[in-house]
């Protein structure tokens, strides 16, 4: 059975809709049926995940975003289920239409040096992706941001690599980024009868996986969770 992961080094499609509550139901209901869901959610097959975001005082990553260049980079800090026991540093990365992503473990220390604009040690560190964060926090002042907390429900498929994902309750503390207090304040920025559907592959998305979804490009959007999470700028 292929290896599933979510980072490939020859990239990956992803394409992301809008979808209602009600149409999330059945369609959790049908990918159940010839879907896995990720060993790494839960008992009710969801996991709780928080990101910290990295921009500028000129939103250089917003506005690259809005304006849907090409090639473009998004650094954000993640852990799950608001526990500091695995923090990643990660890059997510537009070339064309393919995803790319890279990541790295830091230390919880680390993080709130990068949230105080002390930088000097990561300009040698033995990290290759600390080293590029480090670049575009000296040279383009970079840092976080905000941070947005969201239920994700996922499903995967062996054969092209599938992974399908509900993201639920997004939500956003606006500007503090503050990401360990367990009592973030924080206020929802998706509508209540939305949920965010992710599909990403590898070469193919196989044809069973595509009826049932029954995708097409015309339901596509350009459902960003940080661009959601700066709706209040």
């Amino acid at each position: 059975m292929p290896i599933q992961s979510s980072f490939n080094p020859k990239g990956r499609q992803e394409m992301k809709h809008a979808i209602s509550v009600a149409e999330y139901k059945v369609l959790r209901n049908k990918l159940r049926h010839f879907m896995q869901i990720d060993s790494n959610a839960g008992a009710d097959g969801k996991y709780y995940i928080r990101s910290a975001y990295f921009d500028n005082f000129e939103n250089k990553v917003l506005t690259e975003k809005k304006e849907g260049y090409l090639d473009r980079d998004k650094y954000r800090v993640r852990i799950y289920g608001k526990s500091d026991e695995t923090i990643n540093l990660e890059r997510k990365s537009k070339r064309n239409n393919l995803t790319f992503k890279s990541k790295c473990q830091i230390s919880k220390k680390e993080y709130e040096k990068m949230r105080a604009g002390k930088i000097a040690w990561m300009e040698n560190d033995p990290r290759p992706l600390i080293r590029d964060l480090y670049f575009e926090m000296y040279y383009h002042q970079i840092r976080p941001v905000t941070v947005v907390d969201y239920v994700r429900e996922p499903y995967i498929y062996p054969f092209g690599n599938v992974r399908v994902t509900f993201d639920l309750k997004v939500q956003t503390s606006i500007r503090n980024t503050d990401m360990f207090r367990i009592n973030l304040p924080m206020v929802d920025v998706l509508e209540g009868h939305l949920v965010i559907l992710e599909v990403k592959y590898d070469e193919y998305l196989p044809e069973v996986i595509k009826h049932l979804l029954q995708l097409s490009d015309t339901r596509q959007e350009a459902y960003s969770k940080y661009q959601l999470s700066r709706m209040y700028i």
